[in-house]
């Protein structure tokens, strides 16, 4: 790792135990996060961004998961840390927003409650000064007359308004890495643009790394300086935010690109890709995404492209667009 970066991911590989066996979700997936950097991880369901993620945490069910590779913070690989050092790191130096906050929060404790116990698992800290800080959360995340909301139970509140507790609870121990994991998904657009407004606020006054789990590349355009784009549990591309939408190197991500519906467009002619991803099951012996693509080649079809690091600080795994592109390897 390098003195500017925060987390290290190197040679991921995931697979779960099935009915049929073992099921790669993700395969030799590698990226990094510098400090106070936010980049986004993009690709549509089922390209392997949550389990990435979680597998930041060590949070797969150990049992019917096999893990390869490294996952670097701050030096330490996060995948062999002892039970009690993961404990600590988990909620204190890298937390987590789930996508469901009515599934993540516990229904029979107040906000009060859930917030305290994570102050005291991370802080020594008394019942009634972590309640104060409790208080000071909710308003540090926009939740209005916080000192009665605090005493709330989840039901009683709106999914806007559960997303801003899971965030006070994620930032609670001050993060040096908060983990987003399709924040906005349950949201409607307005509460979205709120909960992003508000995330990007506490990056800045918190000095955190961020990583933005999403399929929406309008939030990301927004949002991230960085965009690691997946498929099929692999990594296709990557580059800095303004470079994917200006000059995308991977057949895939002009896809996705394309798919976003602009403003003067006729509802009923939206572009999408054809198709849909590779059964898990399957034994890739060309490019993963050469069914959906329009602009394969034979070679396409019988060697599986290996990505291409790029001399203006991205990659891609498609040989043929890079070498149209006239970008330097």
């Amino acid at each position: 790792m390098t003195s500017d970066e925060l987390l290290r991911v190197s040679g991921l590989t995931v697979k779960f135990l099935g009915e049929s066996g073992w099921l790669t979700a993700v395969e030799d997936v590698s990226f990094s996060i510098g400090k106070k950097e936010c980049i986004g991880l993009v690709g549509e369901s089922g390209s392997g961004k949550s389990v990435t993620a979680l597998s930041v945490l060590n949070l797969h069910e150990r049992r019917t998961t096999e893990i390869s590779g490294r996952i670097e913070y701050f030096g330490k690989n996060t995948l062999t840390l002892p039970a009690n050092d993961l404990r600590r790191l988990r909620g204190g130096e890298i937390a987590m927003i789930f996508q469901d906050p009515m599934s993540s929060l516990n229904p029979v404790l107040t906000v009060a409650d859930q917030i305290i116990e994570t102050l005291q698992l991370h802080e020594n800290i008394s019942h009634s000064k972590a309640r104060l800080r409790a208080i000071e959360l909710l308003e540090l995340v926009r939740i209005p007359d916080a000192a009665r909301r605090v005493d709330e139970y989840p039901h009683r509140l709106s999914g806007g308004m559960r997303q801003r507790v899971m965030i006070a609870m994620a930032i609670a121990c001050k993060p040096k890495l908060l983990i987003a994991d399709e924040p906005t998904t349950a949201l409607d657009v307005t509460i979205q643009a709120e909960i992003l407004n508000l995330l990007r606020d506490l990056q800045n006054e918190l000095e955190m790394s961020v990583l933005l789990i999403t399929h929406d590349l309008g939030v990301i355009a927004e949002f991230v300086q960085r965009v690691v784009v997946m498929y099929a549990g692999q990594v296709i591309e990557e580059a800095p935010v303004m470079r994917l939408f200006d000059q995308p190197l991977h057949p895939y991500s002009q896809g996705l690109i394309n798919a976003i519906p602009p403003l003067h467009i006729d509802m009923r002619r939206l572009l999408s890709i054809p198709g849909q991803l590779p059964d898990s099951y399957e034994i890739h012996s060309g490019c993963r995404f050469v069914a959906r693509c329009t602009e394969r080649v034979s070679t396409c079809l019988n060697s599986q492209p290996s990505l291409i690091a790029l001399q203006n600080g991205g990659s891609s795994r498609c040989p043929i667009r890079v070498e149209l592109s006239g970008v330097q390897r």
